[in-house]
């Protein structure tokens, strides 16, 4: 569905909060036994006891069913906040609407909708992450998602700042424990036992991380697909990667992609990876990037690979805004190189902008009014390449995300900041400190804003 107005009017006809995505969408994390429909709530644990004779509760945990409940009745469940922020706060449709009017999704509305709230479904999208293995440590991220990041602090030890989002013992107590890669993991056994007949099912199915390509179920997975595609063969695969890992395993990757693509054996190929800022001040951001190797590697795959879309999820905060607008001019560059028929109308690249919450030192609401302006200009970049006729340029869904993301800064135009400002400054200052980074060099846009609050 491409009307999200009437999109909206259909879910609020059954709760001002229903959403299909707790149905219809699931991601897992096999390292510590966690789901979350929707990237946006915090991941909730799966009870061992649920999946030892159901390995569907990987989905359909009890926890969920009672979200489920609450939307079913016409509430709106603490844990979609996001959404609620952006519906109560803007005019822009929030992630509720988008997510929703997936035609995968929406064409599961009446069956939904009328499902007792306690039955198990099987999930149309699943995104499944075999572990927190990682080569970078990007700065929003935390231990259970990245493997360097909880390097760093089994050295240094948390942050000093009040945050418990890179605290191990937080991290422990929240998910009770994880698994490493060559250890006996119960949630991963549960998923190989659903696996086969959850493929046939599956419309879309996306593996993220972690690094995937570090990983060898990554691996495991995709040779399945390519023996039993037939199975399946209008299943639409993503694959996440920060395609910054050595270039032996993006060609391993690229080859399987190409006989995937070339085959036929599956609908569609698209590779996720992430940037939300440019050149210097996208590497400090997300450290140990290389970010001209990034563009090289996102060159070969689209000339390699002319079935394949590369979609750039950036994760925009704090930092972000002094350089999105060279990240959209870059894209708009490689959409225009590689566009062609078999591709999104949007082009062979496309910009999926989401604004950060989580550490909240490190959102945009933290900024001046005058950098926030500056997300404006870059929403004013992306609709002025979306002008195009020659289709490849920005669609109206990624335009709408930037501008949405200066509606959540201005959000606390009128807030006292100081203390988050404070921790941010901390945590710069600590983040230098363990990496030997320099932030004033690299954002001297920021500089004077910085040392207003360092001490």
């Amino acid at each position: 569905m491409s009307d999200f107005n009437q999109v909206k009017k259909q879910l609020n006809d059954v709760g001002c909060g229903f959403c299909l995505a707790k149905w219809s969408q699931v991601t897992i994390h096999l390292l510590n036994g966690t789901t979350h429909s929707c990237h946006h709530p915090i991941p909730h644990k799966i009870p061992l006891d649920e999946i030892k004779n159901n390995p569907k509760a990987l989905h359909n945990t009890k926890f969920k069913k009672q979200q489920r409940k609450t939307m079913l009745e016409g509430g709106r469940p603490s844990e979609c906040d996001y959404c609620w922020n952006v519906e109560d706060n803007s005019n822009s449709f929030s992630d509720r609407v988008f997510k929703s009017s997936e035609q995968w999704s929406f064409d599961q509305y009446d069956t939904i909708k009328n499902l007792d709230w306690r039955e198990d479904y099987n999930p149309r999208y699943l995104e499944i992450s075999f572990g927190n293995t990682c080569n970078l440590k990007c700065a929003y991220c935390s231990p259970p998602y990245s493997s360097k990041w909880a390097e760093e602090i089994k050295k240094f030890g948390p942050y000093t700042e009040n945050h418990n989002f890179n605290s191990l013992d937080f991290v422990d107590n929240r998910i009770d424990s994880t698994y490493k890669l060559t250890d006996e993991n119960p949630y991963t056994e549960a998923f190989w036992k659903w696996w086969p007949e959850l493929y046939k099912d599956l419309h879309t199915f996306r593996i993220t991380g972690g690094e995937p390509l570090l990983m060898n179920d990554t691996f495991k997975v995709l040779e399945y697909i390519q023996e039993h595609w037939e199975d399946n063969p209008n299943l639409s695969l993503g694959i996440n990667t920060n395609l910054s890992v050595p270039r032996h395993l993006i060609d391993k990757m690229i080859t399987i992609c190409k006989d995937l693509t070339e085959n036929n054996k599956v609908r569609e190929l698209i590779i996720f990876t992430s940037c939300e800022a440019a050149k210097e001040q996208a590497e400090y951001t997300r450290f140990g990037l290389n970010y001209e190797q990034l563009w090289v590697n996102i060159h070969d795959i689209l000339d390699q690979l002319p079935k394949v879309v590369v979609n750039i999820m950036a994760t925009f905060n704090a930092l972000s805004v002094f350089s999105y607008g060279d990240l959209i001019e870059r894209v708009f560059e490689y959409k225009k190189k590689f566009h062609n028929d078999v591709r999104y109308w949007e082009g062979a690249l496309l910009l999926d902008t989401s604004y950060l919450r989580y550490p909240s030192f490190l959102s945009v609401n933290i900024l001046e009014p005058e950098h926030k302006e500056l997300i404006l200009e870059s929403a004013k970049k992306a609709l002025y390449y979306g002008k195009f006729e020659n289709g490849y340029g920005f669609s109206d869904s990624q335009i709408q995300k930037i501008k949405r993301t200066y509606d959540y800064a201005l959000i606390t135009n009128n807030v006292d900041m100081t203390y988050t400002r404070q921790q941010f400054a901390k945590y710069i200052t600590e983040y230098d400190r363990r990496r030997e980074t320099d932030f004033n060099k690299t954002f001297p846009q920021l500089k004077e804003f910085y040392e207003k609050y360092k001490d």
